[in-house]
């Protein structure tokens, strides 16, 4: 390709809003072109990138033994409703009707269409198990789409969809996939880190997400430094310490004036935020819930949400807290009737708790349960923290920034069971499906292929995914003899089947040499005057600051390892 046909320029400056490196490179590269918040159009030198993805990945999937397909991007909405996700998704879903008035949706994921396909299709124990995938075109009504292709409204995964007969089966098909997609990572020059993680609206039992470290990431990665324990602080634990044991003193009431919260409360006892229990009230779906953690602890909203299997959370209003008769600022589960009443485990790790005591200004001394008071759940819903201790052994936790670039799933048989996706087993006994789901967002890789691989100067590309493997820049403008030079080595490279980007403007050397590091192309050849007299060609790694002059009868031989070098110099 010749740099003076390609579409799309490079750019000095960028729109303020491009605030991470991928999305600012991205622009300046002129790799993508936004349309609306959350929706670009892809130039030719970011859909050769992003088609580089998908052929890793498909490679990848084929090799697992997935078959892929294509399922439609518009969905009846009756799908979703029958499998109840369309309240799960809530605003996120797009929806529209057509001109007969029914109503569709446009498919952030597929299951329910992959599911009406099996349940056409999967008679049998003998038609499974069965792994299917799609590369194809998404749709989340995101409220607030950021980082470029990080966070949009449009955008393309790749789903696998795997189908067993049994639990067994499925824990093949979820290594066969978690396999993959480290071997997908690696090719694509992408360190990550594989993390425990919450199943959010897709649902199932078990689940791991690819990370991407990285500054500009959306979430939070609790780690622990010794490698036992990972997780997306959405679904992290912590070894939460617990308090010297004492024996259980009485019930007292004291005056509290002018204390509301945690922290005045800590200050004016003069004790540690964890001889404390917190009271915070939260509304889910129509009903008022009493959430009771200790003082020191946080309240984790996904694993609350979890527990009360409840599709809309959120903070009850001061007003909804004092209409249930409570007291804000001393409310206590002691005594309390006629609210559903979530604890942390971590009350059980303490006694003799201060709480509030159901009237303005006095707090209750020496509260502990089960003596005291009673709960609906006591389970973990608290959230895990740096510095906490890991729960595999006891490590303080560290926390870093992280891109999630792919999502496994175990899903077992909760659309089967849901949707009708039933088979009949050896004995003729009708049996649910056994199912898991697996996707990469490719857009959003390639985002943090870009993270992970720039400096000041601009990208720097794995070969594996970058739009060209070599950029061919002759300098001394119009010379003839550089320029014919430039021209036998351009067709000689193409002959041997490289993918060459050929600098053919006529332009300063400095604009040319900034246009090759902005790029990211893996291999520099530049020939000037210089190097014709002393018959060679300057070559350059992008992610080397050295060049090396190399006869031209050399350069077609040794680019294979060149470019093959990547990350090693």
């Amino acid at each position: 390709m010749r740099l003076s046909n390609l579409f799309g320029k490079t750019q000095r400056q960028v729109p303020a809003e491009a605030e991470i490196p991928s999305h600012q490179l991205l622009l300046k590269v002129g790799m993508i072109q936004q349309v609306a918040a959350g929706v670009y159009s892809y130039l030719p030198l970011g859909w050769r990138v992003l088609r580089k993805i998908e052929t890793i990945i498909r490679e990848e999937m084929d090799t697992a033994g997935g078959q892929e397909l294509m399922l439609p991007v518009l969905q009846p909405i009756e799908l979703w409703e029958e499998s109840g996700r369309h309240r799960a998704f809530g605003e996120g879903l797009f929806t529209l009707k057509d001109r007969r008035g029914r109503r569709l949706v446009l498919g952030p994921t597929h299951e329910e269409v992959i599911i009406q396909l099996i349940r056409q299709h999967v008679r049998s124990y003998r038609d499974l198990p069965l792994m299917l995938y799609q590369i194809q075109t998404k749709f989340r009504d995101e409220p607030r789409s950021r980082g470029g292709l990080i966070r949009v409204r449009e955008f393309h995964m790749k789903d696998l969809y795997s189908f067993d007969a049994d639990e067994d089966g499925l824990d093949i098909s979820y290594n066969k996939m978690v396999e993959a997609y480290r071997r997908i990572c690696q090719r694509c020059g992408l360190p990550f880190l594989a993390v425990e993680a919450d199943s959010g609206a897709i649902g199932g039992k078990d689940s791991q997400e690819f990370m991407v470290i990285a500054e500009a990431g959306e979430d939070e990665v609790i780690y622990c430094p010794q490698g036992h324990y990972a997780a997306n602080k959405e679904k992290a634990q912590s070894a939460k310490a617990p308090l010297p044991a004492e024996e259980l003193l009485p019930l007292v009431e004291i005056a509290t004036t002018g204390v509301g919260t945690i922290e005045e409360l800590a200050n004016f006892l003069v004790i540690p935020h964890s001889r404390t229990l917190k009271a915070v009230f939260y509304w889910a779906d129509e009903e008022l819930v009493f959430v009771v953690i200790r003082g020191d602890l946080g309240v984790n909203e996904i694993k609350l949400r979890n527990t009360l299997k409840c599709f809309d959370l959120r903070l009850a209003t001061e007003a909804e807290v004092m209409t249930a008769g409570l007291v804000v600022g001393s409310a206590s589960p002691v005594g309390l009737a006629g609210v559903k009443v979530v604890a942390d485990d971590s009350i059980t790790m303490g006694a003799n708790f201060v709480v509030g005591a159901n009237k303005p200004g006095y707090h209750l001394k020496n509260a502990n349960y089960p003596r005291d008071f009673g709960v609906d759940i006591l389970t973990d819903i608290a959230l895990a923290e740096a510095g906490q201790g890991c729960p595999k052994c006891g490590e303080p936790l560290l926390s870093t920034r992280a891109i999630e670039v792919g999502h496994v799933f175990k899903l077992g048989t909760v659309y089967s069971e849901n949707l009708g996706a039933l088979y009949l087993d050896r004995e003729g006994r009708q049996r649910p499906i056994v199912m898991g789901c697996y996707g990469i967002g490719v857009g959003r890789l390639m985002a943090a292929v870009i993270e992970r691989n720039h400096d000041p100067k601009g990208i720097v590309w794995p070969p594996s995914i970058a739009p060209f493997q070599v950029y061919l820049c002759p300098l001394a403008g119009d010379e003839q003899q550089v320029v014919s030079k430039a021209e036998e080595i351009y067709r000689q490279l193409q002959v041997e089947g490289f993918e060459v980007l050929y600098d053919d403007r006529s332009e300063t050397p400095g604009v040319k040499m900034n246009d090759a590091d902005l790029l990211g192309i893996p291999i520099r050849l530049v020939i000037s005057p210089r190097t014709l007299e002393r018959n060679g060609v300057e070559v350059k790694r992008r992610w080397e600051k050295s060049t090396e002059l190399l006869p031209w009868d050399e350069v077609i031989q040794r680019l294979p390892a060149l470019i093959a070098s990547f990350g090693s110099g």
